[in-house]
């Protein structure tokens, strides 16, 4: 049989970037990027639910950032959606796109896949993009590098091209 390594090739392209995560919590709305739209019978859009955020479904509008520091300029936004699946732990499915417009980079990403937030490093899919990013594919490598009680986090996203056109 043939040797079963596994092959690892080098990405095209790479890319680290940032997104800013502020939950509306129903005193914030000035500064929320985010809002929980749906929520599981008998609680609220402003607190998410208990036991592990279960059934909850929030939308994102994020800045994204080159750096972790949110007062930074955006380089473009974070779009989507995030619901947590899992009644048991800290587990979400991402579905979301950076709309990135910059004179280094114009276009955007798109990112799909289940999130078990209590994992250091998880990986989601890049599963295409527009612009500069046409028909990109890989991996992006996400990490929360903070997070303040149910109000604000910011990822730390690692996005490795496997597919550039």
């Amino acid at each position: 049989f043939p040797s079963m390594k596994t092959k690892h090739h080098k990405p095209c392209k790479s890319l680290v970037l940032y997104f800013h995560d502020i939950i509306y919590n129903g005193k914030n709305a000035a500064n929320a990027t985010s809002a929980i739209v749906a929520a599981p019978q008998g609680s609220n859009l402003t607190i998410l639910a208990g036991s592990f955020h279960f059934g909850n479904i929030a939308v994102f509008d994020d800045p994204i950032t080159l750096d972790n520091n949110l007062h930074s300029k955006p380089v473009g936004r974070a779009q989507g959606l995030y619901m947590y699946d899992t009644k048991n732990t800290f587990t979400a499915w991402l579905g979301f796109s950076f709309v990135l417009n910059t004179t280094d980079y114009e276009g955007s990403i798109n990112f799909t896949g289940a999130d078990p937030t209590m994992v250091k490093e998880r990986d989601i899919s890049v599963v295409g993009g527009t612009g500069d990013f046409f028909m990109h594919r890989g991996i992006a490598t996400i990490m929360t590098d903070a997070f303040e009680r149910e109000v604000y986090f910011r990822l730390r996203v690692d996005i490795k091209f496997h597919e550039c056109w």
